[in-house]
């Protein structure tokens, strides 16, 4: 599967950070894997492409950011997951969903996510508790419903740009990508007011990716009057981590009573991963020796 690309600079002054990433991979399989309407697409493209920018921001290794959305609208929930890689996945409860499109001509996305509801962000470092924080969503539009969270849950301005571009006649995935821009503490009025200006002229970020800019000619177009770095460059792709070990885990909070019913009359029960779509088949004879593995130990105490 052919990978996405990622990057992230910052002003030589240190006063701006910015990272790009063309999703185009990315979200080509979720339409793939969740069989998306163009509305989902839309919709689960720019979430996923927000969470693998967010990821890749993480400092810790093996740390993942959640990205979970619920406007009210027809749509539903709409969850991504990335890992500090910028490596994501992601599910749309209501993926077939079919909305008109806006007088512009444009998805409805606000339409199908609502405009009732929060936005969660949960951060797990891997130890710990997990950072979670909640705002209200602003449109449903998903970037600026990230601005917004930048701003009021973690006060630090931000400017998040995200696009999904499909084909008109079979609605496949053409372009994607996304821009996220943050000032950081040493910035001055000079620097946020130029970033301003860059910002109110730039064009969306799939009109930059057609013109066949590369994410670092975006980065710098958005930085433009700054001296800027890059720190790093890495592919990045839809990645699901499931197996069938993590099912057997998952399982076994269910009790051992619970796991011995869990089969069909085949004999047969199948875990389906809503992440990847990957399937996970146990027999009866495995749940048996599951739930015969969780008794023992009270067997011991007797």
């Amino acid at each position: 599967m052919e990978k996405d690309k990622i990057m992230r600079c910052i002003t030589t002054d240190g006063s701006i950070m910015a990272v790009a990433i063309d999703a185009g991979n990315i979200v080509h399989t979720a339409q793939c894997i969740h069989h998306t309407s163009p509305v989902a697409t839309a919709a689960l493209g720019r979430l996923l492409t927000a969470s693998s920018m967010m990821g890749a921001m993480l400092k810790r290794k093996g740390a993942t950011v959640t990205l979970k959305i619920n406007g009210g609208g027809p749509l539903g929930t709409v969850v991504a997951v990335a890992d500090s890689q910028g490596n994501c996945r992601g599910s749309v409860e209501h993926p077939g969903l079919e909305m008109p499109l806006k007088p512009n001509g444009k998805l409805d996305v606000g339409g199908a996510v609502g405009t009732n509801g929060m936005l969660a962000v949960i951060r797990d470092q891997g130890e710990g508790d997990p950072y979670v924080g909640h705002i209200e969503i602003a449109t449903g539009e998903i970037a600026e419903d990230v601005t917004a969270y930048y701003a009021k849950s973690e006060q630090i301005p931000t400017v998040c740009a995200l696009g999904v571009l499909l084909d008109k006649e079979d609605h496949k995935v053409l372009l994607a990508g996304g821009l996220l821009i943050q000032a950081l503490p040493g910035a001055d009025d000079q620097a946020l007011q130029r970033l301003e200006q860059n910002v109110a002229a730039l064009e969306p970020v799939t009109t930059m990716l057609a013109k066949g800019m590369t994410i670092e000619e975006i980065c710098r177009k958005t930085l433009e009057g700054f001296e800027v770095e890059v720190l790093d460059t890495f592919d990045v792709g839809y990645a699901c981590p499931c197996s069938k070990e993590r099912v057997k885990r998952a399982l076994v909070t269910l009790g051992p009573e619970e796991l011995v019913t869990l089969a069909n009359e085949e004999g047969v029960m199948e875990a389906k991963c809503h992440y990847c779509g990957r399937s996970y088949e146990f027999t009866q004879k495995e749940l048996e020796s599951l739930a015969k593995s969780l008794s023992r130990p009270s067997d011991k105490e007797d």
